[in-house]
């Protein structure tokens, strides 16, 4: 047993050797309950409470916002559980399984769309762990400028880009130890915040439009688990082909959403108890929610803040680098997940010390990347429930095999669907997208000042015609290929 435990030890901090490759047979280990740990520790981050605030934005009531909290968060997190079948069938990473559908140089497309978004997201995690420790330093007395951000950002960044660079043995390890020690430190915040909560306060607050309710269930589906779908596969590749499909699903699906679920529900009791806070929420995420905490637990908050948001960033880092050797960079893994830590930290060097705000605008493009995102989604769940058969894994890596080079189908899907859903949202976060909602008129949905605006159906429209296309028209492909 000891010996076991020093082998597990020297594997976590030892660098993976593996990367767009297969994982092999003798190689594939664990069962789909260990799926749990990252998924869960990279989604307890108390950031899920500001999107409380956020939800209620949108002029809905507190139970109109959970009924589109519980539908947008599962949901979200159940189309990365389905994707991640891919991961247990064809034992490689999710932007090499892309390639089934795509085309081995076709996929490069949704690789350059995965790398932006994972890349994207993790800067902004690290931007926020730093800027929070700023703010409750600040609190505290012990300063909060230019050199606690130094230090913030230093510890954040080495933390991410070490389980980055070393990979999966680590990464599943570090979120099984963030999963324990930022949920139970979650759970105090939520007891010393309960007497903040008014419950008459929160119930008044009338009901809104049925446009505002689906704007802010596909604005939650967009902030949680369709931000993970282009990574789902990348973790269930190193279970064994035996492993429970249902396991894979319903374990990815229950890790990520659980606690985003409770954190949303909380978040809408103390933003809706209390208008200043929801306001304060909106300019400072993290910071506002140590606002009414006891000088003591301050530390602790900043600890379970910046875990949580680490805990994303990890997941984030790893798959950026594999969606960039996708993309065709000729490195090893642990290269390609350092150049991705530089680009993170001079992302966060910008936005913290030159480029304040910035981060809103910057936001505002990695929402929009959610329509892309959303039409690769409805293309690969129409793929993989059409096959009938694992991946033959070489023909992942060789033009001239079954996939073939370049599949136009799903391309032009992914740039027709990206148009269309593109002219059916608005994006009022970042100044150079106002361009966007442009077919709100054309279809009579009231143009860009009308009901419809901010409902974001770009996303859903984007989701559903990927998989629609795909279906009927990419799945005699598939039956070719197998046959």
């Amino acid at each position: 047993m000891t010996d076991q435990v020093e082998v597990q030890q020297t594997r976590a901090l030892s660098v993976e050797s593996n990367g767009l490759n297969v994982i092999a047979d003798a190689d594939r280990k664990g069962r789909p309950s260990q799926l749990f740990w990252p998924w869960f520790g990279a989604n307890v981050s108390v950031l899920g409470l500001s999107y409380g605030a956020f939800a209620l934005g949108f002029g809905i009531s507190f139970w109109q916002a959970v009924i589109a909290g519980l539908i947008g968060v599962v949901f979200s997190f159940l189309l990365c559980g389905l994707i991640a079948l891919a991961g247990k069938r064809g034992s490689a990473p999710t932007m090499v399984l892309s390639r089934a559908a795509f085309g081995v140089r076709g996929n490069k497309l949704p690789s350059l769309i995965s790398w932006l978004l994972t890349v994207g997201w993790e800067t902004v995690l690290t931007i926020l762990a730093t800027l929070a420790t700023a703010t409750v330093f600040e609190r505290l007395g012990w300063g909060g400028g230019a050199l606690t951000k130094v230090i913030a950002l230093i510890v954040v960044g080495l933390l991410t880009v070490a389980c980055g660079v070393l990979g999966f043995d680590l990464i599943m390890r570090a979120q099984t130890v963030i999963t324990i020690v930022t949920g139970v430190l979650t759970v105090v915040y939520l007891v010393l915040v309960a007497d903040q909560l008014h419950w008459t306060t929160v119930s008044s607050i009338p009901n809104g439009s049925t446009q505002a309710v689906i704007g802010a269930l596909v604005f939650l589906m967009t902030g949680f688990g369709l931000g993970w779908v282009n990574a789902a596969a990348d973790y269930s590749r190193y279970l064994p082909r035996r492993s429970s499909s249902a396991g894979v699903v319903g374990w990815t699906t229950f890790g990520g959403s659980v606690a985003p679920v409770v954190l949303l529900v909380f978040g809408l009791l103390l933003a809706g108890s209390s208008e200043d806070l929801s306001k304060a929420i909106g300019a400072d995420p993290i910071g506002a929610l140590a606002a009414q905490l006891p000088t003591w637990f301050l530390v602790p908050f900043v600890v379970v803040a910046v875990l949580g948001l680490v805990g994303g960033a990890v997941l984030d880092i790893y798959s950026s680098g594999l969606a960039l050797l996708s993309l065709g960079l000729p490195v090893k893994r642990y290269v390609a997940a350092f150049v991705d830590g530089v680009v993170m930290i001079a992302g966060t060097i910008y936005v913290v010390f030159y480029g304040g705000k910035f981060l809103g605008q910057f936001q505002g493009f990695l929402i929009t990347l959610g329509v892309p995102i959303a039409a690769w989604c409805g293309i690969m769940l129409a793929d993989i429930a059409a096959r009938r058969r694992d991946y033959a894994e070489d023909d992942l890596y060789r033009p001239e095999g079954r996939y073939g080079d370049i599949r136009w189908l799903p391309v032009l899907t992914v740039l027709v669907a990206t148009g269309i859903g593109w002219g059916l949202v608005t994006n009022t976060l970042a100044s150079w997208l106002t361009w966007q909602g442009y077919l709100l008129g054309a279809v009579g949905l009231g143009g860009k000042s009308g009901s419809w605006a901010y409902a974001n159906l770009g996303v859903l429209v984007a989701l559903v015609l990927g998989f629609v296309v795909q279906w009927f028209g990419g799945r005699p492909a598939v039956r070719r290929q197998e046959a």
